[in-house]
């Protein structure tokens, strides 16, 4: 999104700080933003103690003809700001996950984490992944009886 909607840069951080984690799931996080490479570097060179980056983790990318946010369907046309797009996208370039804020509020890390690694549990084991699942946690077969044995055990 911005640099001045004073939310960015909590979330850009949170991401980058959580970029090995990602990484150990093989999950690659950019941040995109509409402004320069040079408002970037400016972002990046002032501490985070005073609303800045700091060192990153994640490579930021300018989107300064705005048409990465426009065909992602982000782009606010009239400020040419976009708003706070997250999207998972599988290795296939299939958008798997997509949630769009609106500017004053920040998105969780740790639930988009934990939503990666949903959809890659779902990728290779073939089970559905209920609410709230996390990763040691069951999951169900997605059949009737499978999903009666998922019940069972959680509703006893």
């Amino acid at each position: 999104p911005h640099p001045s909607t004073f939310v960015c840069p909590t979330e850009i951080v949170a991401f980058s700080n959580k970029a090995n984690e990602f990484r150990d799931v093989n999950c690659n996080v950019v941040a995109v933003s509409v402004d320069s490479h040079f408002c970037h570097l400016a972002w990046i060179n002032t501490p985070r103690k005073s609303g800045g980056l700091g060192k990153m983790n994640i490579p930021v990318l300018s989107d300064l003809t705005k048409q990465i946010s426009r065909d992602y369907g982000v782009l606010l046309e009239g400020p040419g700001i976009a708003l706070r797009g997250l999207f998972i996208i599988d290795p296939n370039g299939i958008i798997k996950h997509l949630s769009i804020n609106d500017l004053p509020v920040g998105r969780s890390v740790e639930e988009t984490l934990r939503l990666v690694k949903a959809f890659q549990y779902v990728e290779t084991h073939g089970e559905v992944c209920p609410a709230n699942w996390t990763p040691d946690s069951p999951t169900i077969k997605p059949s009737p009886e499978g999903s009666k044995e998922y019940f069972e055990k959680v509703h006893k």
